[in-house]
């Protein structure tokens, strides 16, 4: 709070001491007094005035620039009524009344936002849960009656089902911390999981798998995890050239382990780098291979940081693209706040 904003608010106050000194020392030269006795009155009514504004003005500074001190060093602002005490002038008490009430509504508000957050977020669910079962019957139905028709229904099936489970990895992705198992992982038998998982697609589309060096032992939830490398297979899929090759290997550096999932497909342009893990961004590979949501990417970079794994894109266009997944070696910070 600065001196001069203090006093420009109390030039009321001021002027009118002022006019009161005026007014004496008129009425006192009137009734005779003596000049001394005069000056000396408008010298303590000075000096009180002084006086007053002087401790009034200490109190004010002294609290609002804890105020700003406090508010600067918070990260939630918006909790800044908690961490202040009532002053002891009138001002004050208002303001911090005033914060304290707006704190209030705001909660209340936010809380039943969150509310109503969490009772669409369990609807989703249970509608994706539901949806799989007719989508698990499309396919058995399909499978007991092999055709090139009922072929070519079980490949647009399982896109819907992919697509489904994007929804509800989406639809979770604000909740990972009640769902969220953290285990060692054997990196090889695990991403020859996935591989098994994708196998179909892989086979039918004569991609050729190489593995190496994966004899590493990480630490994750495997749901996820499963989830994040699926979504990265599925894309080098969508965005191949043939023949596609799909490498993945690891390794080990410092404090953290690397898992690198590389392919030779059309890879990324430069432009777009930058983007990639932009929620809704498809860029030019999504406008021009494929049509795609710009969901995938965002929910494995979602996912990762809320995992405390890290994950980056490197690409050259027409060579191909490497994504890398960090595994932290010390399985301390998953169960960091």
């Amino acid at each position: 709070m600065k001196l001069s904003s203090f006093l420009k608010g109390k030039i009321p106050f001021i002027f009118s001491q002022g006019i009161i000194i005026i007014f004496l020392t008129n009425l006192l030269s009137i009734m005779k007094i003596g000049r001394f006795a005069v000056l000396l009155m408008a010298i303590s009514i000075v000096l009180i005035t002084l006086f007053t504004l002087t401790i009034e003005f200490l109190q004010k500074r002294s609290f609002y620039n804890n105020l700003y001190l406090t508010l600067n060093a918070m990260e939630q602002k918006q909790f800044i009524s908690q961490m202040i005490q009532s002053p002891d002038f009138i001002e004050g008490k208002i303001l911090t009344d005033i914060l304290q009430q707006t704190t209030k509504s705001m909660n209340d508000e936010i809380a039943g936002y969150k509310i109503l957050q969490e009772e669409y977020r369990e609807y989703i669910e249970t509608w994706i849960h539901e949806v799989k079962i007719p989508i698990a019957c499309i396919n058995l139905i399909c499978e007991n009656n092999k055709s090139e028709v009922t072929r070519s229904i079980i490949d647009e099936t399982q896109r819907i089902d992919s697509f489904v489970e994007q929804a509800l990895y989406y639809a979770r992705s604000t909740n990972v911390e009640k769902d969220y198992s953290i285990r060692e992982i054997n990196l090889e038998s695990f991403v020859k999981s996935v591989i098994k998982k994708h196998s179909k697609q892989l086979i039918e589309n004569k991609i050729e798998i190489k593995l190496n060096n994966l004899c590493y032992t990480v630490f994750s939830d495997p749901k996820w995890l499963d989830f994040i490398i699926g979504q990265i297979v599925s894309n080098s899929i969508k965005y191949k050239k043939d023949p596609l090759c799909l490498s993945f290997s690891a390794q080990e550096k410092e404090n953290k382990i690397t898992l690198a999932i590389s392919d030779n497909g059309i890879g990324i342009s430069e432009k777009d780098i930058s983007k990639i893990f932009d929620k809704g961004f498809t860029g030019e590979n999504g406008r021009k291979f494929a049509k795609s949501t710009g969901i995938g990417l965002y929910l494995c970079k979602k996912l990762c940081e809320k995992m405390h794994l890290g994950i980056e894109i490197q690409s050259e266009k027409e060579i191909g693209t490497t994504v890398n997944i960090i595994f932290p070696k010390d399985k301390t910070i998953f169960f960091e706040s």
